[in-house]
């Protein structure tokens, strides 16, 4: 059958393109602009989310990167397929009209695609090539891939955009854009049982608003499928339901034995049953493969639970672990839509009968670990951080490999360098409370049994450790008990006491245990992927800085990993191992006396009260100034670009404009004015201009109705009042890290940008600052800063507060964020106190970001702060941090 349907193999060229680079460099250069697209409840869900703007977002960097390229392909880009994203991206036409150029690769640029895009013939080429490959492989949903190696959380960040999906679709319940229901498709067991722990137990507070957390709370509803016969218990044409599965629980298949009565009367089947989506993609192939091959490969056998999938609205698809979801053929299976029993093909199934059913698929987002199947880029990947992008941004330890040449059989002598480093380099060094662990992999359970563990007991003796640190988990229970198994899940634990764990088979996604620091594996692994799998399950990261996993493998089991590493990740063992960060780490502690100063704390409550409305309010949108809403052209000269030639052409016209009806025109202003739209029509038809005329202007300039007609009304309506509360409250600079159960707290630095209690160089000032014994600078204008201000003799006391930005300090000014509109935490550089008691609250900040929307925003806050308090706010250009200051 497979033969005779061959197709002829492609001429084109196979070109490994970053296309989803060029989204990301095109997401942050027209950042305003993409984000006016938004609807206002995204925005506010990413903003929410955002670690570089909220100090409190519990995503991490490349977890918010990856939402919202998420919400930027659905809301931007509308869901489109990616070869539509990428056509419209290469010609610059439909939402990419007028991007700039681009270019990214190994040393930040590619030059692929130059700045002759479109008018070079070998570019053209080029570009179709690429094209061709991202559009063999669309289906009849859009199809994405984000690839976020092992450690980033890709399943909170699944499950983050799950309730982001749901949030919209309540609010937009007519949006085709938005998924009313989930399914999630996982590997095995293990993993399924991770995901629903992350899923279902994710306290959503930390990635959801507040005040969408009830709503959520009520109509989340959850579905696992345990086993083969778990019927799914969804209602049909339901919403908000979030389905957890093995890919076999789904699975369509094809029937290859003629089955037993028992099997009929007990079996789950529901019968056989014709693949429209292979029916149709087949149909071309009928004469050439034999009309019966075809309808014998298009006959499946369906299942109830596919059945139940067929009924429900707008279904959302996500694969976690895809690699592995798809199988060891992860590209045949991500691309072909034609091989019978694949979980490509249950996926067009659900499409297809859900088109049927009047709903559809809008998306299937398939989450991998790496963007690289056999060292080539799989076309569809939107978003991709990698492995060495992680450890250099130590969201995964550093790695420290060693390598035993001609160990053969001698475990004893492989165990002894192994748990020596560990113990010599680890030892009982608690990391949040957890003694960190070490894992021995063998290949079987006899080895596991009868050479491992005594090898790791007799090391352990040498070393006067307790061998009641050793635990063994192998899948057998005459050598793991019952209570092996409770301890194995609680080796994460600040009460777990073991330290040496003999694992047969237990590398694979799904266990996690971030205080692993060490693994060793010594004879040659039955598996290939294994060994890669084995070596990042002690890579996670843990405790407040970046620490250390230590690999002890044979020569042999190392050159695997180089290899898997090179196909899986396009790097090499070297690139690994020489990641990470080159930061250093400052034990910071307080020097007695705790600095406290006294300030007054501004309360402000805004009352908003309905007026008795005026009769025949006039809102005078006659006398407002239009030209500010037209848009004009005008030819120029070269000599002298001020002047115009032939006088300016108004194009107003050629501006997308909303047109309103009278309905939707108040529907519009009373979702703003919090008012029900007969109450508000009853209100404009007082007003001297009719509804009517209204309308007429707004259809013409969409702005007046936000910048005056809506403002205007609201005015007229209600009335607000400010009622301000000062209370004297006592800030503490820096809190007592013992309050946390610390004896200090952690902090990055660079060469150069630490200022040490201890230093000699400071002797001098030590009363006059260090209100904790080490300041680790951000940048040398703030180190130069410091300089300048202890040796400032107008100045009695100088305290560095933009170091500690998570909960440590009280010194914190609330501001509102001009973007998101949501309330955000500042920590000033510097306070001072002058001779005559008063403070000043100190910036630096570069040029470049001086008059930047957010900096201006804190400017207002904290001018309002230091108003109240008698004190002094100022901005340093970082160009000025050396000279004196101007006070």
């Amino acid at each position: 059958m497979q033969n005779k349907m061959a197709r002829k193999k492609s001429t084109t060229t196979t070109i490994d393109f970053p296309f989803y680079q060029y989204l990301q460099y095109f997401l942050h250069a027209e950042h305003k602009k993409i984000y006016a697209e938004f609807k206002p409840l995204s925005k506010k869900f990413l903003n929410y989310n955002n670690p570089k703007e909220n100090a409190k977002a519990y995503l991490r960097v490349p977890q918010f990167e990856a939402l919202e390229t998420y919400v930027f392909l659905k809301e931007f880009c509308e869901n489109k397929k990616l070869w539509q994203v990428f056509e419209e991206w290469y010609n610059k036409t439909g939402k990419f009209e007028g991007r700039a150029f681009a270019g990214i690769g190994k040393s930040g640029q590619l030059d692929l695609f130059g700045v002759t895009e479109v008018n070079q013939e070998i570019t053209k080429e080029a570009f179709a090539n690429v094209f061709a490959q991202i559009k063999a492989m669309q289906q009849e949903y859009p199809n994405y891939i984000f690839a976020l190696t092992m450690g980033l959380g890709k399943t909170v960040l699944m499950a983050t955009s799950i309730f982001y999906e749901f949030l919209l679709a309540h609010k937009y319940p007519k949006d085709p854009l938005y998924c009313h229901n989930a399914i999630i498709f996982v590997p095995d067991r293990t993993v399924r049982e991770s995901v629903i722990a992350d899923v279902q137990n994710l306290d959503k507070v930390k990635v959801v608003p507040q005040e969408y957390l009830s709503w959520l709370d009520v109509n989340l509803k959850f579905h696992f499928l345990d086993d083969n016969s778990s019927q799914l218990s969804t209602i049909d044409k339901s919403d908000y339901n979030i389905i957890i599965s093995n890919s076999q629980k789904i699975i369509l298949k094809q029937e290859h034995k003629h089955k037993s009565a028992a099997q009929t009367l007990f079996g789950e089947e529901t019968g056989k049953y014709t693949a429209l989506s292979l029916k149709s993609r087949m149909a071309s192939l009928g004469e050439e493969a034999g009309i019966e091959d075809v309808e014998e490969e298009i006959q499946l056998i369906n299942n109830h639970r596919f059945v139940k999938l067929s009924r429900l609205k707008q279904l959302g698809i996500y694969v976690d672990e895809a690699h592995h979801v798809f199988g060891s053929k992860l590209q045949e299976d991500l691309m072909t839509s034609t091989k019978a029993t694949s979980l490509r093909v249950t996926i067009n199934e659900l499409a297809a009968n859900l088109a049927l059913a009047g709903s559809r698929v809008v998306g299937c987002y398939n989450y991998t670990g790496t963007p690289y199947v056999k060292n080539r880029l799989l076309p569809e990947v939107v978003y991709s951080y990698g492995l060495r992008d992680a450890i250099d941004h130590a969201y995964l330890k550093k790695v420290e490999p060693y390598a035993l040449e001609n160990i053969r059989d001698n475990t004893q002598v492989f165990c002894r360098k192994a748990i020596g480093d560990f113990w010599e380099k680890c030892g009982e060094n608690r990391v949040e409370g957890m003694l960190p662990k070490m894992a021995f992999f063998a290949s079987t359970i006899e080895e596991a049994v009868t050479e491992l563990r005594p090898a790791i007991e007799n090391e352990l003796v040498r070393l006067n450790i307790p061998t009641s640190r050793i635990l063994v988990n192998v899948g057998d229970e005459h050598f793991t008990t019952n209570d092996d198994l409770r301890e194995f899940k609680r080796l994460d634990t600040k009460t777990s006491e073991k330290q040496f764990i003999i694992l047969v088979g237990k590398g694979k996604e799904g266990w996690n245990c971030r205080s692993l620091f060490a693994v060793a594996m010594y004879r040659k692994a039955k598996s290939t992927v294994f060994v890669l799998q084995a070596t990042m399950r002690c890579m996670r990261q843990i405790g407040d800085y970046q620490h250390t996993a230590l690999l002890f493998f044979s020569q042999e089991n190392m050159e695997i990993l180089n290899n898997e590493l090179k196909e899986n990740f396009n790097i090499t063992l070297d690139d690994m191992s020489g990641a990470g960060e080159n930061n250093k780490i400052a034990e910071v502690r307080l020097v007695p006396p705790s600095v406290k100063i006294e300030v007054k704390k501004i309360k402000k409550l805004y009352q908003m009260n309905r007026k008795k409305l005026a009769e025949h309010v006039d809102l005078k949108l006659d006398e407002v100034d239009l030209a500010k809403y037209k848009i004009s052209v005008s030819r120029r000269t070269i000599d002298d670009l001020s002047k115009v030639v032939g006088g300016r052409k108004d194009i107003t016209d050629i501006k997308e404009q909303r047109q309103f009806s009278a309905f939707t025109l108040i529907g519009e202003i009373a979702r703003y004015l919090n008012m029900k739209p007969l109450e508000l029509k009853a209100v404009m038809l007082t007003l001297t201009e009719t509804i009517e005329d209204i309308c007429k202007r707004v259809n013409e300039h969409n702005e007046l109705l936000y910048d005056e007609v809506i403002p205007r009304l609201f005015r007229e309506i209600y009335e607000v009042k400010e009622y301000t509360n000062e209370e004297k409250v006592t800030l503490e600079l820096v809190k007592d890290p013992m309050e946390k159960g610390e004896d200090c707290y952690r902090v990055k630095y660079k060469d150069g940008l630490l200022a040490s209690y201890y230093d000699d160089k400071y002797l001098m000032y030590r009363d006059k600052t260090f209100n904790v014994d080490n300041y680790c600078f951000d940048s040398g204008p703030e180190s130069d800063m410091f300089w300048n201000l202890i040796n400032d003799n107008r100045l009695v006391k100088v305290w560095f507060t933009g170091m500690l930005t998570a909960g440590q300090t009280e010194f914190i000014i609330n501001y509102i964020d001009p973007e998101s509109n949501t309330v955000r935490s500042y920590y000033p550089d510097f306070l001072v106190q002058k001779e005559d008691g008063s403070y000043i609250i100190i910036e630096v900040k570069g040029e470049n970001k001086i008059d930047d929307a957010v900096v201006l925003a804190k400017k207002e806050y904290a001018q309002q702060i230091a108003s109240a308090n008698k004190m002094d706010y100022i901005i340093v250009p970082g160009k000025q941090a050396k000279q004196p200051l101007a006070i």
